[in-house]
């Protein structure tokens, strides 16, 4: 029995294995891109629900103190995008140290109150998941494949959404049943 042995040529060899490697550099590549593209969509939409979360409070805020109505109006004039996000935060810590001031003055009605409570209890949730949703893109973007092969594209970089807490240590649970 004599055996034939398929002897292939060396640089066949080479191609088929250089082949193989960018075949797996383009799957790896395109499931990065499709997660980064879920990564920035879930950011997106983080930031929209942040953004009804701080108009939920403008108006319970605008309905509490009415005297606020220029702070809520400047507050709400700048919107949150992944470029401005600091602004907005800015604004909104001014807005809350104004209502802190306020509250301790002339505290408002036990309703107004537990609704001016509540709906900063859904903002820190709204900006704890925004800026979850920024740390988890921002991780994926910092990857070396996705900065050498533009991965992100044209998407801005998002940025986090700062805001003071102060309303929840002035609000919490014990001063609004007072």
């Amino acid at each position: 029995m004599v055996s034939s042995m398929v002897t292939l040529p060396l640089w066949v060899v080479v191609l088929a294995v250089v082949l193989f490697v960018v075949l797996i550099v383009a799957v790896s590549a395109s499931a990065t891109a499709t997660r980064l593209n879920r990564m920035h969509i879930r950011t997106d939409l983080a930031r929209a629900s942040l953004e009804a979360s701080l108009g939920r409070r403008a108006a319970v805020a605008r309905a509490t103190f009415p005297q606020l109505s220029g702070l809520v109006a400047n507050a709400e004039a700048i919107p949150v995008t992944a470029r401005n996000t600091n602004r907005r935060a800015d604004a909104e810590n001014e807005l809350t140290r104004a209502i802190v001031k306020l509250a301790a003055e002339q505290p408002p009605e036990r309703a107004l109150a537990i609704e001016l409570s509540d709906v900063h209890t859904r903002v820190e949730l709204a900006r704890r998941l925004y800026n979850d949703a920024v740390t988890d893109t921002k991780a994926l973007r910092s990857r070396p494949i996705v900065r050498a092969l533009r991965l992100a594209g044209t998407a801005p970089d998002p940025g986090y959404f700062e805001m003071s807490d102060v309303l929840a240590v002035q609000s919490g649970p014990s001063s609004v049943g007072e």
